[in-house]
């Protein structure tokens, strides 16, 4: 059955057009994109004109086959990777041409991400881990907002815990804390739950849902899973670097 209501359906390489007003509601827009990596045995297309609008505070699942560019796409609208051609905005920025200086400053005020592997600094506690991009912004109340996020996510008994002495779902719990703490206006969720057993990963997405709801950020969730994709408020199907109908 089709995630898609009919008048959602994505057509490999459609850029629809955009009033003004449609595009200042935009939180993510991804219009035509490529990205072309080079091999030994020559070029290899990942993202294949790819186009999608996702409205601010809209939540919006990706599902698709492992190597269709689900992963790819979540890195180029965080600015981690460059699209080869397309224009990319996300937050009302265009990224195209930044710096790297410049992209770790947009990321840092405008964009929260977790991913499937949680990608905590092991010699650090719960709270600092949540702390650092705030301290790196400049927040004077780096520690008392990662309290209180980590508070949010049920791990307030466990702030002075280092990785090694937290489970796969409190690591988790820590790495959403600290995508929340930035209070970013998008939120990029990379199978987050794909290290985790079902009933910690159900409870996982309680947790990111609830927050979500409470801080209406805009979501952008890779699974492969269609139930999570689901829950969100549309869902799109990415297959061989395009968004397709399904």
């Amino acid at each position: 059955m089709s995630l898609l209501p009919p008048d959602e359906a994505v057509i490999p390489g459609m850029v629809r057009s955009l009033t003004p007003d449609d595009a200042g509601a935009l939180a993510i827009d991804l219009q035509d994109v490529q990205v072309i990596l080079g091999g030994p045995g020559g070029q290899v297309p990942i993202l294949r004109g790819l186009s999608l609008q996702v409205r601010r505070g809209e939540a919006v699942g990706v599902v698709g086959p492992s190597g269709s560019g689900k992963s790819t796409m979540m890195m180029v609208a965080a600015g981690l990777e460059q699209a080869t051609a397309g224009r990319v905005a996300v937050a009302g920025q265009t990224l195209n041409g930044l710096s790297e200086d410049a992209l770790a400053r947009f990321r840092r005020d405008n964009v929260g991400i977790v991913f499937q592997s949680f990608h905590l600094i092991p010699t650090m506690s719960a709270l600092e881990n949540v702390a650092i991009p705030l301290e790196l912004a400049g927040r004077r109340d780096a520690f008392e907002r990662a309290e209180r996020e980590l508070i949010a996510v049920g791990l307030g008994h466990r702030l002075g815990h280092r990785p090694s002495q937290l489970s796969g779902g409190e690591q988790q719990r820590v790495a959403l804390a600290r995508a929340f703490a930035v209070d970013p206006a998008v939120l990029l969720a990379d199978e987050p739950t794909g290290n985790l057993d079902r009933s910690t990963g159900e409870h996982i997405m309680d947790l990111l849902f609830s927050r979500r709801e409470a801080t209406g950020c805009t979501l952008l969730l890779i699974t492969h899973d269609p139930v999570l994709a689901g829950r969100c408020d549309r869902a799109v199907r990415l297959e061989d670097g395009a968004l397709t109908a399904h």
